[in-house]
């Protein structure tokens, strides 16, 4: 299934959250570790500390798997709703973003 997701991004753990996407630590995470990624780079910053994108899940439960492993640490507030296809959303690019504050730490 697709979904839209909501959430909010905890700002001191992003430094460590930008090292992660970008390392190949969630990359190669099985089984879902691509689509986080990748998730990640659709999510647009759409309101204070708030970012919102779309995503495939294979999960009987919204999103289980990537909530344990990768979103508990780094995300709060998830909201998930049903899509039939990937959504775009208007914001800056939530990886550029975190890209420009630390990338250089």
């Amino acid at each position: 299934m697709i979904y839209t997701v909501k959430a909010r991004y905890m700002e001191k753990k992003m430094g460590e959250f930008y090292q992660k996407l970008t390392d190949g630590t969630i990359q190669n995470q099985k089984p879902d570790g691509y689509e986080i990624v990748n998730s990640m780079k659709r999510a647009k910053i759409t309101g204070p500390e708030s970012i919102q994108w779309s995503e495939m899940c294979l999960c009987p439960t919204p999103l289980k798997h990537e909530r344990e492993t990768v979103y508990k640490h780094f995300l709060t507030d998830i909201e998930t709703e049903i899509v039939d296809d990937y959504m775009e959303f208007e914001g800056e690019s939530f990886m550029d973003f975190i890209a420009k504050q630390h990338s250089d730490k």
